[in-house]
């Protein structure tokens, strides 16, 4: 490994950002319509803005699900935190222009002859997994969205009124020999009480950071590169201080730009749309690679034309790292996983209301759950793999 040396950077944003209202309105309604019907359709976008919600898109299910969507938006809304003057969940006007679905998209994407639906698009999904955390992630990623996660968790549970809904965080870390060894920036800007002074904030945050990175054996940033809401106050903040859009934060939803995107969003998509299912996929399968011990990071790129079951490609890149032929990696995974619509979508056990809870803090580098969420995030495959490259003992 090159004794290079470099800083890289990765952000996240909380529930509360005016983007992430709007993903988690868009995968509310679709987990209501799989909760209706698993077999429904539903491609569900969200806008936001100061006291509105305008939910549009095209749905295949039962009807009744139709008359709960202003209800399952406010309820959103006041999960996240929302009852500010500008927008509450209370009074904001929620408008719904949801529709049936094309009819010239759903003949290409139904059930064929054969058992299989075409892919609901054409297009190219990422999946990535490394070995700088526990999780498989990118590090930066992952400790931006810890810092979020923690200070949301204290904010909805009373221990720390002070802070609103609205909050991102940005994490620069050292890197030498292709790992992570130090924390250069930390930057967090949060929404807070009205009154609270820019050096009170800062003091408020601080702990969080400090908690964060206790166990990494690493020192804090310099004060000057420990920086909280640096434009100062911080009080008007959602959707009410900036427009939010279901899909905007697709960065932040997968691995913080260590990766590349294939550029379809995920959030109030149903899992016939390989956007979301193929980018699932291609995660999982990467995962596994990485903790069978075959490589220290994988990237694998799926293609999809609309109408059309089988990827129109796979390839596998272990940037450098791999233990194995590349070549023979992509053979072996197709043999495991069809990578078909359905196949994605049996293997993995999609077809559940499982969203709503992807829709803050990454898609990935999440805890499987028994009830099937985050099915995406187990290493079921890796012994297998292992043992088909002549390896005894997975990594994970």
């Amino acid at each position: 490994m090159s004794d290079k040396t470099w800083l890289f950077t990765s952000e996240s944003v909380s529930e509360g950002h005016p983007d992430k209202v709007c993903d988690r309105i868009s995968d509310a309604i679709l987990d209501a319509y799989l909760a209706a019907d698993p077999q429904s359709r539903v491609a569900c976008e969200t806008l936001a803005t100061t006291d509105h919600v305008t939910i549009a898109g095209e749905v295949r299910g039962p009807e009744t699900v139709l008359k709960d969507v202003e209800q399952i938006a406010r309820d959103a809304i006041r999960d996240i935190g929302y009852d500010q003057a500008g927008f509450s969940w209370r009074n904001a006007e929620i408008v719904c222009r949801l529709h049936a679905q094309s009819a010239d998209i759903a003949q290409g994407v139904d059930e064929g002859e054969k058992g299989e639906e075409g892919a609901g698009d054409q297009g190219i999904m990422f999946g990535y997994a490394c070995n700088e955390t526990a999780e498989l992630m990118p590090a930066p990623i992952q400790f931006a969205h810890r810092i979020l996660r923690r200070m949301a968790e204290d904010r909805k549970s009373g221990k720390q009124p002070n802070f609103g809904p609205d909050a991102k965080s940005q994490v620069t870390l050292k890197y030498a020999g292709g790992k992570p060894v130090g924390l250069d920036t930390v930057v967090v800007s949060t929404q807070h009480l009205e009154g609270l002074s820019q050096a009170e904030v800062r003091e408020l945050v601080k702990p969080y950071i400090t908690d964060v990175f206790k166990d990494e054996g690493w020192d804090l940033p310099a004060d000057e590169k420990l920086i909280v809401n640096p434009t100062g106050n911080f009080v008007i903040g959602g959707p009410d201080g900036d427009a939010g859009l279901t899909g905007r934060k697709i960065i932040v939803d997968t691995y913080g730009g260590a990766a590349p995107h294939g550029g379809g969003a995920f959030s109030g998509k149903d899992p016939t749309k390989v956007d979301r299912s193929a980018a699932y996929v291609a995660r999982y399968l990467a995962k596994n690679v990485v903790a069978a011990g075959l490589a220290d990071k994988c990237q694998i790129q799926l293609a999809y034309a609309i109408g059309v079951p089988e990827p129109v490609a796979l390839y596998v890149d272990t940037l450098g790292t791999g233990e194995v032929s590349e070549d023979d990696l992509s053979r072996r995974l197709r043999e495991m996983v069809r990578l078909t619509p359905r196949g994605i979508r049996d293997h993995l056990h999609l077809l559940q209301p499982i969203y709503t809870r992807t829709a803050a803090y990454g898609h990935f580098g999440r805890q499987a759950a028994e009830d099937g969420g985050f099915s995406w995030e187990r290493t079921d495959l890796a012994d297998e793999l292992a043992r088909s490259f002549g390896a005894t003992v997975a990594a994970q």
